[in-house]
């Protein structure tokens, strides 16, 4: 759920194509060359060129340690208070470890695979702030370089398991940067005084090439055979799912040269990918269309959205695309007037744009909804004329933090319907849980509805009593499981109670609480239910972290199986189960 900004920088690479052009009546044979007048002339040039080029190198070296030098003499890096307890980072493993003690059993029929979560962990003991001479900036608490926790369950030929636990950080450019110094070299740049946060970008430039970090450090997808960790401020890095090594940048980054979303979406029977990347300077926003073989990008369209809005996430359906366009934004006219970078404007519009899958901006059918932040959509699909889209939904943001004016809970979502009609433009909204005094985030579903009408989802769900520390950073004290096609209304002799569609509950003990929650489709399961939830769970208390499967089926009962984590494992953002077949 991270938003750093990042920047393209295509123009800076223009000059040195053109420079490398060869004209198109050169041979390709050197004997040749010399009757050529034009190189003739480059030759005898060509010390002079390098000559300069070394030149300029020596001056960019030494306009970077004088930049080093004002930096480290007038920015003091302070620690913030946030991460404490189990949102503190961990180090590195460097090897992966067998997993032994384990409360219950693991299902026969559970599928061998990899459960892995992303999530930060930032370098240096934890997320900073900066003092300087142009005010305070400060990372805000979704920051901070991705690290992956992953679990490798792996069945013999005589049904015995055998667990692997391994952790390790995704080793992006900026990372491998700041490993080599051995000290932070980018200043925070997203919260803080206006004044602050654009020195932040101007200092970060000069001294890396980056106005900020890429920190890969919300999700894991799997497309086309092929993982990838992801994080909307940059283009995904393929990770080996095993050694959980960082291999690249996508190699669709030469078609692609923008960030990517967080949560990409296989479209219904093609098996095609569809992103969204958003940026806070023109184009804003562009939907891409990935082969089902993650080979070719075969449609990318400028949607032109006249602001940045926030998208962290996209939805399809089995002939649309559907883009969440909500008031909260990225504005660098807004900085550069004082204000804020990130803000959530709750009297500015929110609308939902439903896209023919290779259509353009002109095609896309625009529904004016009512104002809210919504990161996650739970799912989307069409339903006769209609298209319904479900999501967990606020009335403010969480992001960069909430509104202190807004009432105490409204930065807390709950799960909302959209029903939007092609034909007629009229909208219906709902909120899922009726009268029900509950927030749930984090939603899943069995992948294998994605785009369809379903039945059944899943959620994490806040405890709103924990306090984070010093910050509203929601905890979740249990899992629901939704009904979506089951009301639980409740009569009375004199009136009727919504309560919503039906809910079931699967709570923790006190002081304990999951992150990563992702759904386990059953080896053979005919029914969209038949499954699991795998889950990271931490006990407070006893400082103590567990991985916890859950039968959906029976999603109140005891919890099939705890497993003992050598180590304790942080909090985190998303996770996904990939099943993989092993060969003994």
């Amino acid at each position: 759920m991270v938003m750093a900004i990042s920047y393209s920088n295509n123009n800076a690479f223009i000059v040195s194509c053109s420079i490398q052009k060869r004209p198109s009546y050169v041979s390709e044979n050197s004997h040749h060359l010399n009757n050529v007048p034009l190189l003739s002339n480059m030759r005898s040039t060509l010390p002079q060129v390098s000559l300069q080029i070394d030149v300029l190198r020596s001056m960019k070296n030494g306009v970077g340690k004088l930049v080093d030098v004002f930096v480290d003499s007038f920015f003091e890096f302070i620690d913030k208070p946030l991460l404490q307890s189990n949102f503190a980072p961990v180090e590195e493993l460097g090897e992966a470890m067998l997993v032994n003690c384990i409360q219950g059993r693991i299902p026969s029929d559970f599928p061998d695979g990899v459960y892995i979560r992303n999530g930060p962990n930032p370098l240096f003991g934890g997320l900073k702030s900066t003092n300087s001479i142009f005010g305070r900036s400060s990372h805000i608490w979704v920051e901070g370089e991705g690290m992956l926790h992953a679990l490798c369950f792996q069945k013999s030929s005589h049904g015995t398991w055998k667990i692997i636990y391994n952790n390790k950080h995704v080793e992006t450019e900026t990372y491998n940067l700041e490993k080599r110094r051995n000290k932070p070299l980018f200043l925070p740049a997203i919260e803080g005084n206006s004044i602050a946060v654009l020195s932040a970008y101007l200092f970060n430039w000069l001294r890396s090439g980056k106005a900020n970090k890429h920190i890969s450090n919300t999700n894991v997808f799997e497309h086309s055979g092929k993982f990838y960790s992801v994080a909307e401020s940059h283009m995904p890095q393929e990770i080996d799912i095993f050694s959980l090594k960082t291999l690249n940048n996508w190699e669709l980054s030469a078609a692609w040269n923008r960030p990517f979303t967080s949560h990409p979406k296989k479209a219904p029977i093609t098996g095609e990918l569809v992103t969204l990347g958003v940026e806070p300077i023109k184009p804003f926003a562009v939907v891409g269309v990935i082969s089902a073989d993650g080979k070719k990008l075969v449609h990318k369209v400028d949607i032109k959205l006249n602001r940045c809005s926030l998208c962290h996430d996209i939805g399809v359906t089995q002939r649309y695309n559907v883009i969440m366009d909500f008031p909260l934004t990225i504005d660098l006219i807004r900085l550069l007037r004082g204000g804020q970078l990130i803000k959530y404007d709750k009297k500015e519009y929110a609308r939902i744009g439903i896209m023919p899958r290779y259509g353009n901006a002109d095609s896309i059918k625009w529904f004016e909804v009512e104002p809210n932040c919504t990161f996650h959509i739970i799912n989307s699909f069409e339903d006769g004329d209609e298209v319904v889209v479900r999501g967990c939904r606020s009335l403010d943001s969480i992001i960069p933090e909430p509104d202190p004016s807004s009432s105490e809970f409204d930065w807390l979502s709950r799960c909302y319907e959209w029903r939007l009609n092609m034909k007629t433009g009229e909208v219906k909204e709902k909120d899922l849980c009726g009268e029900k005094l509950v927030y749930m985030d984090f939603p899943m579903i069995n992948e294998n509805f994605v785009g369809i009408k379903h039945k059944y989802a899943y959620t994490q769900v806040v405890d709103p009593t924990a306090n984070s520390t010093t910050q509203d950073v929601p905890k979740y004290g249990g899992l629901a499981k939704l009904y979506l096609e089951e009301s639980s209304e409740e009569f009375s002799m004199s009136m009727v109670k919504d309560e919503g569609i039906k809910m079931e509950y699967h709570m923790f003990e006190k002081n304990t609480y999951c992150n990563g929650a992702a759904f386990v489709a059953r080896d053979g399961g005919v029914e969209e239910d038949d499954g699991w939830i795998i889950t990271f769970v931490h006990n407070e208390d006893t400082n103590k972290s567990q991985v916890h499967i859950i039968d959906t089926k029976n999603f109140c009962g005891e919890t099939v199986a705890k497993i003992e984590m050598p180590c304790r494992v942080p909090y985190g953002f998303h996770g996904a189960f990939m099943p993989i077949s092993f060969q003994d």
